[in-house]
């Protein structure tokens, strides 16, 4: 356990000491590590050479469940990313119509914060703000490249609003990608949620869109790697962040 002490301001505790620690495996993933460590056992029993081989998919599919402990900044004027991945695309689109209208964020256009998970990331999805989830609408799709800008629309995603203590409202996409075949939700409408709480996850590779108010600025750029629950994407009344490749 980390020792703890009180800040300078004696109002918030300030970890000293930090310890790594192996991440464990959502329980929603055990049901997939037993499945191929099962496989490797038949696979060994019927030829030695598939052994190895075996053992390492068992090893990615354990490490594609991984859910390491996150430690999320706080702040009403924060918006943490939900998803750990490579930042894609941070463009002004038109508010989907599942998220549009007076009940959700309602008209005109946004900023999108695109987030693209690779098969290799973790997937396990974290509410971007604190508040309470007024909306989760699931829609069916195909299962385009979750990369491309029309994924948004065509493929399997499941949208989110989470209205703040303050009323300000929020919404992310979860979008299942080419070989994602399944999105699973934790939450319903009318959960109370804290900033960066496990919301959910997308199956074997996918994408997570976010709106940002419009009194938002990205704190992120193109090319850059967010980890869910941590990276903050948005700041209200913050200056856009340019990034450089090096």
């Amino acid at each position: 356990m980390p020792s703890l002490e009180k800040s300078p301001t004696g109002a918030v505790p300030v970890t000293t000491t930090v310890k790594w620690r192996f991440p464990t495996v959502h329980p929603e993933g055990r049901k997939y590590v037993f499945i191929a460590a099962g496989l490797t056992l038949l696979a060994t029993w019927l030829t030695a050479v598939l052994f190895w081989p075996m053992v390492g998919l068992t090893i990615w599919v354990a490490a594609f469940f991984r859910d390491p402990v996150r430690t999320t900044p706080q702040g009403d004027d924060l918006i943490v990313s939900p998803a750990d991945g490579l930042i894609t695309m941070i463009q002004s689109v038109p508010i989907p119509r599942e998220l549009a209208g007076p009940n959700g964020l309602g008209e005109g256009s946004l900023t999108r914060v695109s987030v693209f998970m690779s098969v290799f990331d973790v997937h396990i999805n974290r509410t971007p703000i604190a508040g309470t989830i007024t909306q989760v609408v699931y829609i069916a799709g195909k299962f385009l490249n979750a990369d491309l800008d029309k994924a948004s629309e065509e493929n399997e995603r499941q949208h989110i609003v989470v209205e703040g203590h303050d009323g300000r409202r929020v919404g992310f996409t979860q979008i299942a990608g080419l070989v994602a075949r399944r999105i699973v939700g934790f939450v319903k409408p009318g959960d109370m949620v804290a900033s960066g709480q496990r919301i959910g996850l997308i199956r074997f590779g996918s994408r997570v869109d976010v709106y940002l108010p419009e009194e938002f600025e990205p704190q992120v750029a193109l090319g850059q790697r967010a980890i869910a629950g941590e990276t903050v994407l948005g700041r209200m009344g913050g200056k856009p962040v340019a990034g450089i490749a090096q």
